[in-house]
């Protein structure tokens, strides 16, 4: 393996809600951490429903001596909360925050002080200058709620000029969505890194219900294959790991800077897709 094959990952759990969960997400992390990671995010429910148990988590990877990112998001927050959030990863240690607008929980109306991504990235800078590195969202495939394209690209650039450092992606399977985002966003003078976000497919129920929340798309022939193996889930497994390392090698080859990976809070399929890039 060549240097410069060594692709830098990083890799994102959720906050487990029961003790059993947050027993298997340490086995899970350990056997993650074989792969080096440059940091691991843990992310927040709607309306920072998460909160403690993202901070709990983010304590977890910090004692295990790994590099530890929470996510923040802002919709529905305040600024005297978010100021007490950033104290608290202050003081933990944490360096490294996903700065999103994130989602309101059901049933509730507008609210909050902040009303898109860029607002809390402003934010972040203003109390505490660069003691974070902060990472935003973007989207190769638009926002399900942008008016357009280029409105989209333009939220993406807005979140990059209040002070955003780099970027992750929504999770895709065309590897040339990804670098007609980066094209688009480079043409607009937007040069920070952009990471693409991976999703292992393991489960296709799982994944078709993920897709149609977040507006990923599913390729046709992808979609048409998985319907085909019905309930074989062996099949879906190889299938799908096939699919997510060729598309690693794509990202790979083009020149993505490193590889994001949403674990769903397990191991098995990052560390097989892992293994057959020789990460």
């Amino acid at each position: 393996m060549t240097a410069s094959s060594r692709l830098p990952v990083s890799i994102e759990f959720f906050p487990p809600k029961t003790p059993e969960g947050v027993e298997k997400l340490r086995l899970v992390r350990q056997a993650l951490y074989a792969l080096k990671p440059e940091f691991c995010s843990v992310t927040f429910g709607a309306g920072g429903s998460t909160q403690e148990g993202t901070f709990n988590t983010v304590r977890d990877i910090l004692a295990e001596g790994a590099s530890a990112a929470s996510h923040l998001s802002c919709i529905g927050a305040t600024r005297a909360g978010v100021r007490e959030q950033l104290a608290t990863l202050q003081a933990m240690g944490v360096k490294r925050l996903v700065a999103l607008r994130g989602d309101l929980p059901s049933g509730y109306g507008a609210g909050g002080e902040f009303q898109y991504a860029s607002d809390l990235v402003a934010f972040i800078r203003a109390e505490t200058g660069d003691r974070f590195h902060i990472e935003v969202a973007a989207y190769p495939e638009i926002h399900p709620q942008a008016k357009s394209p280029e409105s989209d690209l333009q939220a993406f650039a807005s979140k990059v000029q209040a002070g955003a450092n780099s970027a992750i992606t929504q999770y895709f399977y065309s590897a040339d969505a990804y670098f007609r985002f980066v094209e688009d966003a480079d043409a607009l003078g937007v040069q920070v890194p952009v990471v693409p976000g991976i999703m292992p497919i393991t489960s296709s129920t799982q994944l078709m219900r993920f897709s149609d929340a977040c507006g990923a798309e599913i390729p046709r022939w992808i979609r048409l294959r998985l319907q085909g193996f019905g309930d074989d889930t062996a099949s879906i497994k190889a299938f799908g790991l096939d699919v997510v390392t060729d598309l690693c090698e794509q990202l790979r080859a083009g020149g993505a800077p490193s590889l994001h990976f949403y674990t769903m809070n397990q191991s098995a399929a990052v560390l097989e897709i892992c293994d057959r890039l020789g990460l």
